[in-house]
């Protein structure tokens, strides 16, 4: 069981170069990814998608961050030129400031030269084709995407446990429940065969207490609010259940399709209730199977 809730990150430095790989994630019914990467390095975005998927990832809604700084500007070994449309949508941005807010416009070319994304490298001649791009990139996102996946599985673990526990406080309610309605029954027939015979002394002489229609109005009861059927099949969607939260693959799905199942079983005992405890019981594992359902919403 792998949680849709996680983060990962991984930073890889090469000669002149360092990338960085963040990876976020929230629940989400089907794979999102959002991929951000540098604008030259746009075309890699396919194989990012790919690699991930091959990797794991196939659920919830993910951010992947990736950036680049190149370590020669910090060293002086690379020379600089400005980035005409990176400045000029700065200076846009300064005179719509001005026109709407009425305020002066003070952006000079020095402090334009110092924002971010105006001088940028000089573009060498042979540059970097795809391959070689994707070589540096590679490693990377395979490290970050690992990361993001062990996180997944340690806050799955954690889901999992908590899962079970509650799956076993259910159990025993059910438990109780069965126990509940068997002397129910049982004393459903005491009561009965009570008021009959006080009801036939009242009547006086003549009158024969037949015991086999005792037993006949005794069995039309029993079938009317016996729950041995929903008890049997709420076993095995228990025991479904229960493999499913220990499972490794994707089961967020297949959990949210058993839990309807358990709860139409839930349904159906308490349509048959007989008295309030059994009542209460039922209200309480409904209770418990919503809380679980809440909490697979975060499960891949």
């Amino acid at each position: 069981m792998k949680s849709m809730t996680a983060f990962g990150r991984a930073r890889v430095a090469g000669e002149g170069y360092e990338l960085t790989v963040e990876l976020r994630s929230v629940n989400n019914r089907y794979l999102d990814l959002n991929i951000r990467l540098p604008r030259t390095w746009a075309p890699q975005e396919e194989r990012v998608k790919a690699a991930l998927s091959k990797l794991g990832v196939s659920r919830g809604k993910v951010d992947v961050n990736i950036s680049v700084t190149d370590t020669r500007t910090q060293t002086g070994a690379a020379a600089l030129e400005p980035d005409l449309e990176v400045a000029r949508r700065y200076v846009e941005a300064a005179l719509l400031l001005r026109d709407e807010l009425n305020v002066d416009h003070d952006l000079t070319t020095s402090r334009l030269l110092t924002l971010p994304g105006v001088m940028v490298p000089v573009k060498e001649e042979d540059e970097e084709d795809d391959e070689t791009v994707w070589a540096k990139l590679s490693p990377a996102v395979t490290e970050a995407t690992l990361a993001f996946l062990a996180a997944r599985e340690r806050e799955g673990a954690r889901l999992g446990e908590d899962l079970l526990s509650k799956l076993n406080g259910i159990r025993e309610m059910v438990a109780s429940i069965a126990s509940r309605s068997e002397e129910n029954i049982a004393a459903y027939r005491v009561r009965f065969e009570e008021r009959l015979r006080a009801a036939l002394g009242e009547a006086g002489n003549g009158v024969t207490f037949d015991e086999n229609r005792v037993v006949t109005e005794c069995a039309i009861y029993a079938d009317r609010v016996a729950v041995d059927e929903e008890l049997v099949r709420l076993a095995s969607h228990f025991d479904a259940l229960e493999g499913l939260f220990k499972s490794a693959e994707p089961v967020g799905r297949k959990i949210d399709f058993m839990l309807q199942e358990t709860n139409r079983e839930i349904n159906t005992i308490g349509s048959k209730c007989s008295d309030a405890v059994m009542a209460q019981a039922v209200a309480d594992v409904k209770s418990e199977l919503e809380k679980i359902r809440e909490q697979i919403q975060n499960i891949e």
